[in-house]
């Protein structure tokens, strides 16, 4: 297949590479209100102190584009802090996080993010762009949370594609939970970070421009469903957590199910995490490593 990626273009792409911002925000307890409502928890109402679980820092720091500002597929249009990567289809490929100190309700906080790496490879189906942001959260404190964020670009998809084979999920896990991830519950997630990406909602979109066979379940929803599972199981905090989306995981409008799954090690500390979707197939693998009893 022809590279839509010239030298010259990869290496104006990767000048992106150490570029930063910083954006600051308030803790406040509405977004984790709605976000415990989605996940169907009876949690306490959230006052000021309350800790943040891990993940639900992802309410925070939204992007606030103008209208006019938005491009075809929902997103901002390509460039500014993220690099004009010409490739059609971007994605949430997983991440690698580390809490060092708790974020609370009714604080002040301060994310440093800064471009790590823009790094192309050449896939079965064309070229693929991969670029890790490095997020910083800090309170008046100082530094709570490091996080690497991995994105992923891809052509728009050819009938001639290749099919990656999927890998059957492991079966017997000691914690499961079964969601049913609908057009509502995609809805939910999408306003609450505030993502106009459009293959989450727009089915005629996903389907028709970027060629998949349905609505899109979002990754980080999948790994809040993820650490939301642990959260089921134990008190204990999670201090780090790494995951990464193997599969698109699709609408399940005909109350199919995703299955998330937690098998706790031996060692007391990590537990390994892993998704499926309604055909038993893997499509998120996770580590969650807790914090010392």
């Amino acid at each position: 297949m022809t590279s839509h990626l010239t030298p010259e273009l990869l290496a104006h792409l990767q000048t992106w590479q150490g570029r930063s911002e910083t954006l600051e925000d308030l803790i406040t307890p509405a977004p984790l209100r709605a976000l415990s409502a989605t996940l169907d928890r009876e949690d306490p109402l959230p006052v000021a102190g309350t800790a943040l679980p891990a993940l639900w820092h992802w309410l925070f720091f939204l992007p606030h584009h103008r209208q006019s500002e938005i491009g075809p597929d929902g997103h901002a249009q390509r460039g500014g802090f993220l690099p004009p990567v010409p490739l059609p289809r971007r994605m949430w490929a997983g991440g690698r996080l580390h809490w060092h100190a708790p974020l609370r309700v009714g604080e002040a906080v301060k994310r440093v993010s800064t471009i790590e790496s823009v790094t192309h490879k050449s896939g079965r189906s064309g070229d693929l762009l991969f670029v890790v942001v490095k997020h910083e959260v800090h309170n008046a404190q100082g530094l709570c949370l490091t996080e690497a964020h991995d994105i992923v670009y891809r052509p728009a998809a050819q009938a001639s594609d290749p099919v990656p084979a999927p890998v059957a999920a492991a079966m017997g896990a000691l914690w499961t939970r079964d969601v049913v991830p609908d057009d509502v519950l995609l809805f939910r997630y999408s306003a609450l970070t505030f993502n106009g990406h459009r293959i989450h909602y727009d089915r005629k979109y996903v389907t028709q421009v970027e060629g998949y066979p349905g609505l899109i379940v979002h990754g980080p929803s999948i790994a809040t469903l993820l650490v939301d599972l642990v959260r089921r199981q134990t008190d204990r905090p999670i201090r780090r957590f790494e995951f990464k989306a193997l599969r698109p995981t699709f609408e399940c409008a005909d109350q199919r199910h995703l299955r998330v799954s937690g098998q706790p090690q031996a060692d007391g500390q990590q537990v390994h995490l892993w998704a499926q979707d309604h055909e038993g197939w893997l499509t998120m693998q996770a580590t969650a490593e807790l914090a010392s009893s």
